[in-house]
């Protein structure tokens, strides 16, 4: 007969071991959400400022162009790819957009040149990755370096404004107390969370970041796959790019976009993406976003120096990076 005493001790060791299991597939599963608590309870009591609904606003208008490059980053790191041209092409297409907007006259032309370049040059990406089998990174790069010139040409290293004031109503205007970007870049959320979490289409990224000879076993297009991933992140970014543009009715080729596409890789990273693809989520990299403008806004209500946010916000990033404990 069994000895009941012997009974307790194992049934003890296996309910803290099952405990023990749940609470850390909760912290795989809903770290970023975690962090990001942490952090918002951390800035309010640091600053009570923080906590006012003008901030608030202040924060996810701040955030919202980063925001929807990153979303277009998401798709490309979970196809096992990285795309460090964002920020080079929003100003590429700004600058298109406004040559546009003048010479038409018309918002909608405009509008639709922003979005036409956009995807045309993230189909030369794909292209390059894709057919030319040259590395994300390198293809990318070359992308990065060769639209901030184009686009620093046409501007003759300067800015470029818009003739057309009615354009400045895009990113100027207010639904009742939410900015109009604010608006759109979380519509664009929910567009990229859908088509990757309940289509054909995300369930073939998916497979090809975690790996692309099964992809292939499997009879995915591999080819067509990248370069529609390509493709939506320079469609997210020319979005971005109207934005941006729209804010001031002016682009600046020197200055606009710069250092974009190091945010959205720190925020889709924040997001528990993993960097070699396969494994992320959306709504991850939604969160990622918000932790990087709330770390911004509280080092601004703090009075923090410029040339150390750039110094916290990578160690936070790091520990962040460390804590999900992603592989």
């Amino acid at each position: 007969m069994a000895n009941p005493e012997l009974k307790e001790p194992a049934n003890q060791e296996s309910a803290m071991g099952s405990a023990k299991s749940r609470l850390t597939w909760i912290w795989s599963e809903y770290s970023v959400i975690i962090a990001f608590v942490i952090i918002f309870i951390l800035a309010a009591i640091v600053s009570p400022r923080f906590l006012d609904i003008n901030n608030q606003l202040n924060i996810l208008m701040q955030v919202s162009i980063i925001g929807i490059v990153a979303l277009g980053m998401t798709v490309v790191m979970l196809s096992g790819g990285i795309d460090l041209s964002v920020g080079s092409v929003l100003v590429l297409v700004g600058v298109l957009t406004v040559l546009a907007l003048n010479a038409s006259g018309s918002i909608l032309v405009g509008i639709l040149t922003a979005l036409a370049s956009g995807v045309i040059i993230g189909l030369l990406n794909g292209l390059l990755v894709a057919k030319g089998k040259i590395a994300s990174f390198i293809a990318t790069l070359g992308m990065m370096a060769g639209a901030r010139s184009i686009a620093l040409y046409i501007a003759e290293g300067g800015s470029i404004s818009g003739e057309v004031s009615g354009f400045t109503a895009i990113a100027n205007t207010e639904l009742w107390v939410i900015d109009v970007p604010i608006i759109i870049f979380i519509l664009m959320a929910v567009l990229v969370y859908m088509l990757m979490h309940k289509t054909s289409f995300g369930r073939h990224v998916y497979a090809l970041g975690s790996n692309e000879k099964a992809a292939l076993l499997s009879a995915i297009r591999v080819d067509r796959v990248k370069i529609a991933v390509y493709s939506l992140a320079g469609l997210l970014v020319s979005v971005a790019a109207i934005i941006e543009t729209s804010r001031l009715n002016s682009i600046s080729s020197s200055s606009s976009g710069m250092q974009y596409e190091l945010d959205a890789i720190a925020a889709v990273i924040i997001g528990g993406t993993r960097m070699t693809g396969g494994r992320g989520k959306v709504i991850g990299t939604f969160f990622g976003v918000l932790i990087l403008g709330i770390l911004n806004n509280m080092m601004n209500l703090m009075n923090v120096s410029p040339h150390l946010q750039g110094f916290v916000k990578g160690a936070i990033i790091i520990v962040a990076v460390v804590f999900q404990k992603r592989e």
